[in-house]
This record gives C-alpha cells, sequence and structure tokens, in this order.
C-alpha cells in the first residue's frame, strides 16, 4: 500500500482513513488474509493509532475486515458465496438497469456511452488494467444513472464494493477483459437502438457470464485455498 495518505480537508481525518483503507482493499493493494498492523499502517500514514483503529472497526462491519481472537485483524478473503448471493441479484437489477436505460437515456448519454467502449478497447490493447477497471465501473454507473431511477442507483450502490474486488481479478484476465468489450459494445448497441427487451437480456447474460467465469475455479478467489 502507497504510503501518501491523499489530504481532503473537508474530511475529518478518521473518514480519510477510512476510505483510502476500503479502497486499497477492494482495489488489491491490501490483500486478502493480509494481517492489518496498526503502528505500521499509523506509521504508513502518517498518522496516530487512533483513526487507523476506528477504520478497522468500520471496515469489519462492512465485511472487508475480520477480527481473529488473539490474533488481530485482516483483510476478509473473498468469498464465492458471497459472490453468487450478490450476483443473483444484480442480474435482475442490471437488467431493470437497461431496460429503463434504453427509454430513457439521451443522445448525450449514448454518446458518451459509445465513448467508455472505444475507450475500454484501446485501454485493453494498452494493457492497462486499472484503467479497465475503472471503465467498467464507469460503464455500468452511466446505464444506471440513465435508468432515471434513484431507488435503482442506490440500490445497486450497496452492491458495488463486493463485486468491485471480484471485478479487478477478473479483468486481469485477457481473455476476460476481450469478453467484457464485446459484451459491453452489444449492451451500448441495443441501449442505443431502444430495444428495451434486448437491453435487458444482453444486461442480465452479461452479469451470468461473469458469474460462470469467475465460479469455474474457486481457488482463483480464495486465498485460502
Amino acid at each position: 500500500m502507497d504510503n501518501l495518505l491523499p489530504l481532503e480537508n473537508y474530511k475529518p481525518l478518521r473518514d480519510v482513513v477510512f476510505d483510502y483503507m476500503k479502497n486499497a482493499i477492494i482495489t488489491g493493494k491490501l490483500q486478502p488474509g493480509e494481517r492489518l498492523m496498526e503502528v505500521q499502517l499509523a506509521e504508513k500514514l502518517g498518522v496516530s493509532r487512533t483513526p487507523v483503529r476506528e477504520a478497522i472497526r468500520k471496515l469489519e462491519l462492512e465485511g472487508l475486515v475480520v477480527m481473529v481472537p488473539r490474533k488481530g485483524a485482516y483483510v476478509a478473503d473473498l468469498d464465492a458465496k458471497d459472490l453468487l448471493n450478490v450476483l443473483e441479484v444484480r442480474s435482475s437489477l442490471e437488467g431493470l438497469a437497461a431496460s429503463l436505460a434504453a427509454e430513457r437515456i439521451t443522445d448525450e448519454e449514448i454518446e458518451k456511452l459509445k465513448k467508455i467502449v472505444e475507450e475500454f478497447r484501446l485501454k485493453m490493447e494498452e494493457g492497462d488494467n486499472e484503467a479497465l477497471v475503472k471503465l467498467d465501473k464507469e460503464f455500468h454507473d452511466l446505464i444506471f444513472a440513465a435508468s432515471r431511477n434513484d431507488k435503482l442507483m442506490q440500490i445497486m450502490n450497496n452492491l458495488q464494493e463486493h463485486v468491485h474486488r471480484f471485478r479487478v481479478k477478473y479483468i486481469n484476465d485477457e481473455k476476460k477483459a476481450k469478453k467484457i468489450y464485446q459484451e459491453h459494445k452489444k449492451i451500448a448497441e441495443v441501449i442505443t437502438s431502444r430495444d428495451t427487451e434486448a437491453a435487458r437480456r444482453w444486461a442480465e447474460k452479461h452479469i451470468r457470464n461473469f458469474q460462470t467465469e469467475v465460479l469455474k475455479d474457486i481457488k482463483y478467489f480464495s486465498h485460502k485455498e
């Protein structure tokens, strides 16, 4: 994990530390099973142990950290069962969002969606996996925004973090990244054509394909195996 803590004066220090550690976990900078030592983390981030301790407790409540009696805090392992539960819900949400987006998306948003798909292709050719993760999230976020359904967006936001850690590993595979690109391109096409049913089908298929691939080998995601 980087030693520099970004300064955000509008936030309390404990929140800055929490956000930074949370991002480090979901992006893989802090690995599943890695022990979280308060002293070392405080030194790396240039803060006292108190905000680090508070961040760890909050991360535990969110399921990103586990406390082991007499051993301390550890980054939670990636759990394939948890992923399956989330994706069963997300498949339906993505389908609904894509269907609504096909009805309600603006011309400006359509152009932005196409631009994201094209940029994904370019970054894939460059092998920029970090950019691919960001663009993948932007693609799905834009579709949910285009649904014009605030409640739907709120529910999806609550699921994002559970999926993000798996997304990072998934996109690091070149073949899987190409498949994501092809499916994003198709989803963008059917949304652009205002085909609500096709948008629903392709969005749901996209998530089911993701689910199938990542569950083929649970060891790929499990620190314990």
